[in-house]
């Protein structure tokens, strides 16, 4: 039967590390450079006794109740076993003791030390002493013969002698070893070992093989050797009963071989390829205790064990590597951190009790494992020593079974091969709940999430469960029995629930303690059906759920009804809930070569039930597990696998798995983890448990929380580029919460977003910037389309500050697209809403509604009508009555020359309301809610307040360029960008396509920029001094050339000039502002307002002809110098 590999597990810190058994096998002793003894009940236990001899200990060895230990103050101390009572110092060299061994009967020891001495000492009388001298380097290893006879040592000087202890005679010497100066030099620690029992065979590892000699003949019958072993051999060790001979190397590598047969057994690889530096068989079974150089601790299981017993076979370390994470273990005799050998599902199978059914795979598997076993020989390939066997449920009749424990006593030949070597299935991870610790604790936690923490206490005196919340406003902290055996649970805002398996007499059963509950009655229990067993549970808003053993997932309300029950495509491994959403991780199919093969499904279970993932593959590293699944607290679901890599969901890109954290990275030893607890998007924390040589924490004391920082994995992030490309992408990955909590309906902090776009835009102006400095122009372009419109405007400004006119041509076409494609899905979503407004209105309207369309088709043809006939007269200056009318008007539509009026009951109408566009009725100003005059440019109209009072007021509405919302902003900054075209054109498209809303845009949102954006001092000076401009440059035909010339004679001026021009400017903005109110006030009180506004607005269109070429090429290349 192939060995079974469990776990490694931390022991010591980093160094040379060794172990021992006692003599019942019961304990396993350890040694390690930390100067600590520990002493364990098995490689799970997570509290063994510690005992501290020093600085360093180097060996270690353990007889009849006393513990012998070979430290760095140049002693070899003995303490009582397993009090840890010093008990005194047996002898003493001059330098570091190396090695220490007891004698067959435990009353000698001997010890080799750095100084090339050997000395014999008597464990009760320490005065009796024997000191052997010859070797010409430090002592490597030592070891007794069984009859106390001889004495084998091995040195740094090349040779392995052998000792007459009774006349302290070399009896033999053999140069076999690298010579070396010192002990850490050494390429191999040469541990040699005597056969148990008769003591026929002296065993020593000698480069790739190990060398065996015959007792008083010294002689060198064979040696040991196979095709796996690839580096020097460092240490051997015998079976209790003499057959087997097991020896590890430098690289990780423990081999078995059978002394008798010369054939080799075992092979198992070191899950990291550390060094093997102490090697310890158990006394009584087939288990090998072994550790390494970075002083972790492993055990070997089922060695050579050939009866047939339950086990579960050899899975290479490499891809079973830290499988002791998933919690459902319940073997005490489990290894590793906070894992145990059932981490993965390998069903085992007994010799003598095999179920009827069986299948095809069955019998391929079948075969295949037992020719492995019967050739003992696996293939040279890294695959066929590493890769694990896939142990099914070998479903076989008595009958064949007992045919293949016949084939198992065959005799062995390495010329059998076999049957299959690829790629090997890899053993399922077995279901857990997240933020659990392993089911084998007596204490242990249940649950550690958000909310609050369950922990369970399993003991002779009492089985009982704690329940803590970290805000104890929710519920105070409660204390149950646990007399079901529940060994799941998870808490929410409103519950706890739990769940037990199932026993002999009872059904697994589901209890939830709804503590919200209004009422009286706070706990229900749900039972199972038979041979059905919850794996699995979770909380969400109003509802829980269980996934069972049945592939079936079935929902509760929080009060306990029954809801929906559907099937899992394949075995639960965990799940997760967080508000409406339900996270299932399960078995999509059989993973390779070490991968999970794991699926995940997201539904939504609000009142609009949805399936967001429907069954997607899972990503994990390469080689590793889940160990938790969960949401973080803004609702994105998240998960860690076992290699330390936090995922979360990219809602912005189609529902992927984005990394956005290695937690190996934060961990400063080898052997350490973080165990995580739980995720914060705002602000940005990942909340773990840092554990020490373990995968877990302890429940007491109680442990410490830390925040991790998280950071996506992009290239180059020591460039200040690539710095803020990780932190651009960082912030738009880390605030796509909200527009699912937008679209869902959630409320949410609408400054976190602007705060967020803020952050965004800042880094894309810096990247922008130093693109610009690398004369990467193209790559501004690119940045710039991320960019909001507004942006867009400063990049065109700093583009033309550094004197690329050809990036900030470019940067404003970008603009324009950008300002049309907003304006054209703003239009969609405007007719779209006003359709579903007609449709919920059904037949409610009143008979002045339903003829609203009739006079907006009245009003559009008289517009037209005046539009055609509009005189060529030229407008008085500073026109702000029209101006502002324009500014009233959608930037969809082309500016009507009159305001709409109907009249209504409630009174007067506002002469200034125009239509949005030709196919929306017009609204009555009489509504108790008035619109923002730049609502019609964003999509927030129903969001954003509003800027005009009502009509039915004393005074009609005073129309200002009030200063709109950020959104508002960005929409009118990207339309002032776009390109222009003549005035005279415009009215020609009006006459020929009046009804072709998006033509018009760009030219209605240039009118629109233009009369709320005030003149510069710049623009004014070259207003006065175009005509010399002209007069000096008289082949100037181009508007550009001129601007040019006038900004470069504009900058020649003197500071106090410039400043003068540019109070010029602003006086004549503010009397232009007076002149305004005092018109439009006039406007209200006159009688004949629509008259004067057909007036205004005529002029206003013949200003903006005149002067629209000159505004246009100045809005794209000037700034303001103030």
């Amino acid at each position: 039967m192939p060995a079974t590999q469990k776990p490694m597990r931390y022991g010591h810190t980093e160094g040379h590390t060794d172990v021992c058994f006692d003599d019942s096998g019961s304990f396993i002793v350890t040694c390690g450079s930390d100067g600590d003894v520990r002493i364990w009940e098995d490689l799970d236990d997570d509290d063994p006794k510690s005992i501290n001899v020093g600085e360093k200990a180097f060996s270690c060895a353990l007889k009849n109740g006393k513990l012998v230990t070979a430290v760095s103050n140049n002693t070899v101390q003995v303490y009582t076993f397993p009090e840890g009572v010093p008990d005194g110092i047996l002898t003493r060299f001059t330098t570091n003791a190396n090695h220490v061994v007891f004698n067959g009967d435990g009353t000698k020891i001997a010890a080799g030390s750095s100084d090339f001495l050997v000395k014999v000492v008597d464990v009760m009388d320490n005065s009796q002493q024997q000191t052997f001298r010859g070797h010409d380097a430090p002592v490597l290893s030592l070891s007794f013969d069984p009859k106390d006879i001889f004495l084998a040592s091995s040195s740094c000087d090349g040779t392995v002698r052998v000792w007459n202890i009774s006349d302290q005679a070399c009896a033999i010497s053999w140069p076999v070893l690298q010579k070396c100066n010192d002990v850490v030099n050494a390429k191999s620690l040469c541990r040699l070992a005597w056969q148990p029992g008769t003591g026929k065979l002296l065993a020593v590892p000698v480069e790739k093989s190990v060398k065996l000699y015959r007792r008083e003949t010294w002689s060198n019958p064979f040696d040991l050797s196979d095709s796996s072993i690839s580096q020097t051999l460092s240490i051997v060790t015998w079976s209790p009963c003499g057959q087997y001979l097991a020896a590890g190397t430098i690289n990780g590598l423990i081999v078995v071989w059978n002394v008798e047969t010369k054939d080799c057994m075992e092979r198992v690889k070191h899950e990291k390829g550390y060094a093997i530096c102490g090697l310890a068989w158990h006394p009584t079974c087939g288990r090998i205790c072994y550790t390494d150089v970075e002083g972790n601790l492993g055990i070997l299981e089922n060695v050579c064990d050939l009866r047939g017993k339950v086990s579960t076979h050899k899975v290479s370390s490499r891809v079973e590597k830290d499988y002791n994470d998933l919690f459902d273990g319940d073997d005490t005799s489990s290894g590793g951190d906070f894992l145990n050998d059932n981490a993965v599902e390998i069903p085992p199978f007994s010799k003598g009790v095999m179920n009827d059914d069986d299948d095809d795979d069955d019998d391929l598997m079948l075969t295949a494992d037992r020719l492995r076993r019967r050739s003992h020989v696996l293939g040279d390939d890294e695959n066929s020593v590493d890769a694990p066997m896939l142990k099914t449920d070998l479903h076989k009749e008595e009958g064949e079974d007992d045919q293949a424990g016949s084939i198992h006593n065959l005799p062995l030949t390495k010329s059998q091969r076999l049957f299959y070597d690829g790629p090997m299935p890899t053993p399922r991870q077995k279901p857990f709940q997240s933020g659990s610790t392993p089911l084998h604790l007596s204490h242990r936690f249940m649950v550690w999430n958000s909310i609050g923490i369950i922990r369970c206490y399993n003991d002779d005196q009492d089985s009982a469960i704690d329940v803590e919340f970290h805000d104890t406003s929710i519920h105070h902290a409660t204390h149950l029995s646990n007399t079901f055996n529940y060994t799941m649970g998870t808490l929410s805002h409103e519950a706890i629930l739990l769940a037990c398996e199932s026993t002999d007499e009872l059904a697994s059963k589901l209890h939830c303690l709804h503590f919200s509950s209004w009422d009286s009655s706070k706990e229900w229990i749900v039972d199972m059906p038979q041979n059905e067993d919850i794996e699995a549970i979770c909380l969400g808003q109003g509802w829980a759920a269980a996934a069972t053993t049945a592939l079936l997932l079935r929902l509760f309300t929080i009060g306990g009804v029954q809801k929906e029950v559907f099937s899992l495509p394949g075995p639960v491994v965990s799940m997760a809930g967080h508000g409406e959403q339900l996270c299932i991780v399960y078995h999509r199919g059989t993973g390779f070569d070490g991968d999970q093969c794991l699926g995940v499904q997201l539904l939504e279970l609000g009142q609009k039930k949805n399936q967001v993932l429907h069954g997607d593959p899972l990503p994990l590293t390469r080689k590793s597990y889940l160990t938790w699944l969960g949401f973080s607290a803004e609702g994105t679901p998240c998960y860690v696998d076992s290699e330390g890599c936090v995922r979360m969901l990219n809602r912005g890109l189609g529902n992927t798995w984005t990394p956005v954290c290695n937690i190996r990275e934060h961990c400063k030893g080898k052997s350490d983890h973080y165990w995580v607890v739980g995720i914060h998007e705002n602000p940005q924390q990942l909340r773990c448990i840092p554990c020490k040589g373990s995968r877990f924490p302890p429940t007491l004391p109680r442990p410490a929380v830390a925040i991790l920082s998280f950071k996506l994995p992009y290239c180059q992030t020591t460039t200040e580029k690539g710095q803020m490309e990780e932190q651009f992408w960082h912030s738009v990955l880390f605030h796509n919460y909200l527009d699912y909590l937008a679209k869902n309906g959630y409320d949410y902090e609408e400054n976190i977003k602007n705060q967020a776009v803020k952050e965004q835009q800042e880094l894309l102006m810096k990247m922008l910037a130093l693109s610009c400095k690398l004369e990467r122009e193209f790559r501004c372009v690119e940045l710039a389309s991320l960019m909001t419109p507004n942006a867009v405007n400063l990049a065109i400004k700093y583009a033309s500050r550094s004197r690329k006119l050809i990036l900030a041509q470019k940067l404003s076409d970008l603009a324009a697209e950008k300002a049309a494609e907003l304006a054209e899905a703003q239009t969609e979503e405007e007719k779209e809403e006003d359709f579903r407004m007609k449709l919920n209105a059904g037949y409610s309207h009143t008979t002045t509604e339903w003829s609203q369309p009739r006079a907006r088709n009245q009003v559009e043809e008289d517009t037209e009508d005046r539009e055609e006939t509009v005189p060529e007269e030229k407008p008085e200056p500073h026109n702000h009555g029209s101006n502002l009318l324009q500014n009233a008007n959608s930037p969809d539509v082309p500016a009507l020359k009159s305001g709409a009026v109907f009249s209504s009951s409630q009174g007067r109408v506002n002469p200034f309301k125009v239509l949005v566009n030709s196919k929306e009725p017009t609204v009555s100003m009489s509504s108790t809610r008035s619109t923002n005059i730049l609502d019609n440019m964003n999509k927030s109209s129903r969001k954003s307040t509003p800027l005009i009072r009502p009509a039915n007021n004393e005074k009609s509405p005073v129309i200002k360029p009030l200063v709109p919302k950020p959104k508002s902003k960005q929409t009118s900054a990207a339309s002032y960008f776009q390109k222009r075209t003549s005035q005279a054109d415009q009215s020609e498209e009006v006459k020929e396509n009046p009804k072709n809303s998006s033509s018009e845009t760009p030219a209605m949102c240039l009118q629109n920029s233009e009369n709320q954006r005030p003149k510069t001092g710049f623009q004014m000076w070259l207003e006065e001094n175009r005509s010399h401009i002209l007069c000096d440059n008289p082949d100037f035909s181009d508007e550009a050339d001129i601007i040019k010339e006038g900004m470069i004679r504009f900058r020649v001026l003197s500071a106090e000039e410039r400043k003068a021009w540019t109070n010029k400017a602003k006086g004549e903005i503010a009397s232009d502002g007076a002149e305004a109110k005092k018109r439009k006030h006039e406007m209200c009180e006159a009688e004949n307002q629509e008259e004067a506004t057909k007036e205004n607005m005529d002029l206003s269109k013949k200003q903006k002809s005149s002067a629209l070429s000159t505004n246009q090429k100045l809005s794209a290349f000037a700034f303001k110098q103030e």
